[in-house]
């Protein structure tokens, strides 16, 4: 799903002021980002949702809003086109689904030859031990 099949009344952007360096910018001037975004009004399916709720983390409220705050650039826009695309790609992760793994068994050749290694370094242990001259 990409930034522009978001709905309008899903998103919401405020800008704060930022930290970090950037000199007297920072302090006149709000440049950084914070997306917030319903997740119900996108309308995911509920594994996808599932999947988001994991992938967010500590990102998202319990209102089921998300809350993406991008701070990383000097401007209003480079920040807010940051949040989209970290939005982007969140919700691209959440869309693939894991593959189910399939239990698989060993062998009958991996098992013997795994015993055989086995009594190999038994071998060499014991070859390390004190001789007895009995």
């Amino acid at each position: 799903m990409s930034p522009a099949d978001i709905p309008d009344d899903a998103l919401s952007v405020k800008y704060l002021a930022a930290t970090g360096p950037g000199g007297q910018n920072v302090n006149k001037v709000a440049t950084a980002c914070q997306l917030r975004v319903d997740l119900f009004k996108l309308g995911l399916s509920p594994e996808v949702y599932e999947r988001l709720k994991r992938i967010a983390g500590s990102k998202l409220t319990l209102n089921g809003e998300l809350v993406i705050t991008a701070r990383r650039f000097r401007t209003q826009e480079a920040n807010r086109d940051d949040a989209l695309g970290r939005l982007a790609e969140m919700l691209g992760a959440a869309h693939i689904a894991p593959v189910k793994r399939r239990p698989t068994r060993p062998s009958r050749t991996a098992k013997a030859k795994r015993v055989d290694e086995k009594k190999g370094r038994g071998e060499v242990k014991r070859g390390r031990s004190k001789v007895s001259f009995d």
